[in-house]
């Protein structure tokens, strides 16, 4: 589908949040010429046309500027796997989902917003807060080990083509030798890649191989980051919901940073190519 005809999609549970993710996405259809959707997901078919005429009702009241204005999605289903079947379907170019961070029981069973974008094929935007600005004109990578951290560069041409990005890469440290080859491996494909396309960018190693996620939202702060981009962990379990997974702490982050986060292709089958470059 040709870039203009597609659709910023923005999940929608009636909540601040949902309206804060709205202005993001508002922002972003501005830039991009595109237009947005509405995703609400209800557990019951007889519960679609109330959801839908009470969404038309907030947009009556409180969006009536919006031109066009935002098509109303509602669909029966689960919130963790309808909404990602809505936006595959529709080959939505972007996903924005407003988030309260991880509190109470999430802090044990894993955040809502992670399991949410679980196999997407575009990026969603996770937000906690209003938008400042819109303004993709820094945004940081967090670099470790992991192979899938190199299938960031098709969404990072995207960026850079569209907003002007410029990427700040902050390369994990590591004691472990073995560790330390997957980071400079990651390090060395994206600079040949980010060079290559003349893609802005700069390299910066964190202090110490300790909190990384903690010094990734440092860094960004430091850099005055308008986002954080980061890779969802590859077939990622129930362990790493339960104990955590590195990326839950970003989308949670203190400084509500809005986190760009993209998942891995699947492998392929029967072949030995992988985006990967492992």
């Amino acid at each position: 589908m040709e870039e203009n005809n597609k659709i910023i999609l923005v999940t929608w549970d009636f909540t601040e949040k949902s309206e804060c993710a709205l202005e993001h996405a508002i922002l972003a259809s501005h830039h991009l010429k595109q237009p947005i959707g509405l995703v609400h997901i209800v557990k019951k078919e007889s519960e679609i046309q109330q959801a839908e005429e009470r969404i038309h009702g907030i947009l009556a009241s409180k969006y009536s500027n919006l031109h066009p204005t935002p098509e109303v999605i509602v669909k029966e289903g689960n919130i963790f796997t309808t909404i990602t079947d809505i936006a595959n379907d529709l080959e939505a170019s972007m996903v924005y989902l407003g988030t309260h961070g991880i509190k109470g029981m999430q802090k044990f069973m894993g955040s809502w917003a992670l399991k949410v974008i679980a196999h997407t094929k575009m990026p969603f935007i996770v937000v906690q807060d209003r938008p400042q600005k819109m303004s993709y004109k820094r945004m940081v990578i967090p670099v470790t080990f992991r192979k899938e951290n190199k299938e960031c560069v098709n969404w990072v041409q995207y960026f850079a083509k569209n907003f002007g990005t410029h990427f700040h890469i902050f390369k994990a440290k590591h004691s472990d030798p073995n560790f330390v080859k997957g980071i400079e491996s990651n390090i060395f494909f994206l600079s040949k890649y980010f060079g290559s396309k003349g893609i802005s960018f700069d390299v910066e190693e964190a202090e110490s191989d300790s909190e990384f996620v903690n010094q990734t939202v440092d860094f960004a702060a430091k850099v005055q980051a308008d986002a954080i981009l980061i890779m969802v962990t590859k077939d990622i379990g129930l362990a790493d919901y339960v104990l955590g997974a590195h990326e839950q702490y970003i989308i949670a982050n203190k400084e509500k940073f809005p986190v760009i986060c993209i998942n891995p292709k699947p492998p392929k089958l029967g072949g030995s190519f992988s985006t990967s470059g492992g």
